[in-house]
């Protein structure tokens, strides 16, 4: 094809805000506040349990620090994306960032490990309703037809974010006190507020339905069930009934959302759209990419400091090939996908991360780092090719109105 017949003006007019790639710019630094808050963390846990240095936070709280952020953050996710839709996507993304903003004041001047596990939770809350309004706004502000390219710099900051967090936090560490990692999310939500208040054009459904009250509830008791039992089960073993009874319940209370859905005059989801293959299969793609690299991040970490020794700041430069890959491939991918199509460059994708987890099994204690930094390039070779086409087919589904969702 030739550019007349690919480009912008091709048989219909511009129909994207006239300033899109300004507030994707602005909605992009929002995210990666929070994306980089779900890895920071990770190379402050040896500090925090150190009573001189931290907090003095016992084996469990570390872990809670981290998962009551967790529990909140998936329980209302789906919640804060009706809303949104129904109230202002840009009403929801600014009192997500005061929440995640007032959270992170008081992650970092928290006096005990309860106090960081409260305000962790509360930053959850924040994150919840931020992540979905980002995403919703750039499908409303953006044309369909380039659409994939902003989908793709979305994509790419999600991965950038979760890479350069140990690196944020391990020079932090390095030099500040460790409420460092929290405080600096201050100045850059205060200008995400601001950038977002002056730039950023509100937009909601204009034809609300009736809010599904029992719905949303359905789905915040499911999730949290559900992920509470995942939790709680990681630490203390499968083998305790209240593990799989908080498990069986979530599932239980999801399939009991399902069909009240289905059965709904006016469902918050409609879950018929999970019959098209395109949506089924993206979303389970983000799940599974997702699941591959934060928990890399999360494990590497830890194997990186405690048992090759390095400090906080070695850990995460290490990471940055990672970075790099998302950085580069990422917002190229849509260009990727009308040459070859999203089937095989998510097939590629895919692949190439099943080979960078491959690699890191046969890790052993002589590996070169050299070898890990590969790895980790590879693997965001990969992310970079399966999250934007995944999210695009997404989106492609829902129409503008409904993108919260």
């Amino acid at each position: 094809m030739t550019n007349a017949e690919t480009g912008p003006r091709a048989g219909m007019a511009q129909t994207g805000h006239p300033r899109r790639w300004v507030i994707l710019g602005v909605l992009v630094v929002s995210l990666l506040v929070v994306v980089i808050d779900n890895t920071i963390l990770n190379v402050a846990l040896r500090i925090l349990a150190d009573p001189r240095q931290g907090l003095g936070a016992s084996q469990a709280e570390l872990e809670w620090t981290v998962n009551s952020y967790t529990l909140v953050f998936a329980g209302m996710l789906f919640a804060f994306g009706v809303l949104g839709d129904r109230y202002g996507r840009r009403r929801y993304l600014l009192i997500g960032l005061v929440l995640f903003g007032a959270a992170s004041l008081a992650s970092a001047y928290a006096r005990n490990a309860e106090q960081l596990i409260a305000a962790r939770a509360l930053m959850g809350l924040g994150a919840a309703a931020i992540l979905p309004a980002t995403l919703s706004i750039i499908s409303n502000v953006f044309d369909p037809r380039e659409r994939g390219r902003a989908i793709g710099v979305w994509a790419g900051a999600v991965g950038l974010g979760a890479a350069i967090g140990p690196v944020t936090g391990g020079f932090l560490l390095e030099h500040f006190w460790w409420g460092s990692i929290f405080f600096i999310n201050v100045p850059v939500v205060a200008a995400g507020i601001v950038l977002i208040m002056v730039l950023v054009p509100e937009s909601r459904d204009p034809a609300p339905r009736r809010l599904d009250v029992t719905g949303v509830g359905l789905s915040v008791l499911g999730l949290v069930l559900l992920v509470y039992g995942i939790i709680d089960g990681g630490e203390h073993g499968f083998g305790r009934p209240v593990v799989w009874a908080a498990i069986a319940g979530g599932l239980a209370v999801l399939a009991l959302f399902v069909w009240w859905e289905r059965r709904a005059a006016d469902p918050s989801l409609d879950v018929r759209l999970f019959r098209d293959p395109r949506f089924s299969t993206a979303v389970g793609v983000i799940a599974l990419i997702f699941f591959a690299a934060l928990g890399v991040m999360f494990f590497m970490s830890f194997l990186l400091q405690l048992v090759r020794g390095l400090t906080p700041l070695q850990a995460g430069v290490l990471m940055l090939p990672f970075a790099v890959a998302q950085l580069f491939f990422a917002p190229r991918s849509a260009a990727m996908v009308k040459r070859f199509g999203p089937k095989a460059v998510c097939a590629v994708g895919l692949g190439l991360t099943v080979v960078s987890l491959g690699g890191l099994v046969f890790l052993r204690l002589d590996t070169p780092l050299w070898v890990v930094g590969v790895l980790f390039f590879i693997q965001g070779v990969g992310m970079a090719n399966v999250m934007p086409p995944a999210t695009e087919s997404v989106m492609s589904t829902l129409p503008r109105e409904r993108a919260g969702v």
